[in-house]
């Protein structure tokens, strides 16, 4: 089977003529399947030294990337971040930082 309905994933060899209609995606909760994190043209880096564990990142990651475990992040996913670089804008201790910035 080309498409697994369940999951809403697309084998990468399928021809287009059997994928949905314009790339739509008919199952919610599937982004998990896919890496996404080499879209990325820019990379938030975090400085553990520096967390305070406020968590304001992590309401406003787009792609659910802020780790956190038992209250606390633990980590960025950068298998599905894509570089917006919104949770380094939020951060008003400067844990999050752009890579490459002097910070």
């Amino acid at each position: 089977m080309a498409v697994d309905k369940e999951r809403c994933i697309i084998d990468p060899l399928t021809p287009w003529q059997q994928t949905t209609p314009g790339g739509l995606v008919t199952s919610a909760g599937n982004a998990k399947y896919y890496t996404t994190g080499g879209w990325r043209s820019e990379k938030p880096l975090w400085i553990v030294e520096r967390c305070t564990q406020c968590r304001l990142c992590y309401p406003v990651c787009p792609d659910s990337s802020i780790i956190v475990e038992d209250k606390a992040m633990t980590g960025i996913d950068y298998d599905h971040c894509k570089g917006c670089l919104v949770c380094v804008h939020v951060c008003p201790f400067n844990a999050l930082v752009k890579e490459g910035s002097n910070e």
